[in-house]
């Protein structure tokens, strides 16, 4: 049997929230409903966060409300605060992710605070988790560089990491927020970061604004890293980091897999349908190597 790779699906959630164009309540909930279809058993949903911050997740609750349930997926919102937290918990999520960074200027410029301050004030959403029987995911940004601080240090990732698995996260993705990183600078994170966290708490999440993301999650594999998250179509970017571009592309990533000989669960062919769907409704094309070879015909 080929060795199972874990992909969270972040399109619905990381993917849309740098849009400009809005889509409909029904379409995002379409596009979550085609990816469960696809295979995902794990999958960013919506984000609780102030609209005016982001106001593409503005209908959070709605996405929620609206989606039909799946036994054995794991439908995840983001919140950055309790408040966050009680709003998602209120419209039925099973998970809650908690976001941090690795540097204090992106911290700030993201949620206001300092990262020593943000992860503090996750400990009452970790005692509300907790007792409400939820299950909590970490995020860690600006793994590599940070668009206003520079250079981030590998042990820094490594210290922030560990104080999200101290909070009962049952596992930290690491995010190249900026998309800078190179498989040496994985490779570098990883051997300083390995050394203390568990491979299987830790993910990958990685943007390809430089087209090194797939050649990072194999070079992550071969770190025995064996969860990453994704976004259908490559979508994504990230509002307090302009130099951001899209997601790994869940297509890309899956077809690298199967090439490699890894099994994920996923239907490459179903997830591009439900990337080319949801790619119908926004003002540009979708970055996904694996899309784009498809739409010209290309074979395999």
């Amino acid at each position: 049997m080929s060795e199972r790779v874990h992909i969270t699906e972040v399109g619905p959630r990381d993917g849309l929230q740098n849009e400009s164009t809005w889509i409909p309540t029904d379409v995002k909930v379409a596009f979550v409903e085609a990816l469960v279809a696809a295979g995902a058993q794990a999958i960013e949903c919506a984000s609780f966060v102030h609209p005016e911050k982001v106001p593409a997740m503005a209908d959070a609750a709605e996405v929620f409300a609206a989606l039909e349930r799946r036994p054995g997926v794991r439908y995840i919102a983001t919140a950055p605060n309790l408040k966050g937290y009680a709003r998602a918990r209120e419209a039925g999520c099973d998970a809650v992710a908690i976001f941090t960074a690795a540097s204090d200027g992106f911290s700030r410029a993201n949620v206001g605070m300092s990262v020593a301050e943000s992860v503090a004030g996750f400990d009452p959403v970790a005692a509300a988790a907790a007792q409400d029987g939820i299950t909590l995911r970490g995020y860690v940004s600006t793994i590599f560089a940070c668009p206003y601080d520079g250079e981030v240090a590998p042990e820094v990732v490594r210290d922030v990491a560990l104080q999200l698995l101290e909070l009962g996260c049952y596992e930290v993705s690491l995010g190249d927020t900026t998309g800078v990183g190179t498989p040496a600078e994985t490779g570098r994170l990883l051997d300083v970061v390995l050394r203390e966290v568990p491979v299987d708490r830790v993910a990958m999440h990685f943007h390809d604004t430089w087209g090194m993301a797939v050649a990072n999650a194999i070079e992550s594999l071969r770190y025995g890293v064996r969860r990453f998250d994704a976004s259908a179509g490559g979508l994504g970017g990230c509002p307090f980091a302009m130099s951001a571009t899209g997601n790994l592309a869940t297509e890309d990533l899956i077809y690298a897999l199967d090439r490699l000989g890894y099994e994920s669960g996923l239907s490459l062919d179903a997830v591009a349908s439900a990337a080319e769907m949801i790619g119908s409704r926004i003002d540009r094309p979708l970055p996904s190597r694996v899309h784009q070879a498809l739409a010209s015909g290309r074979k395999g």
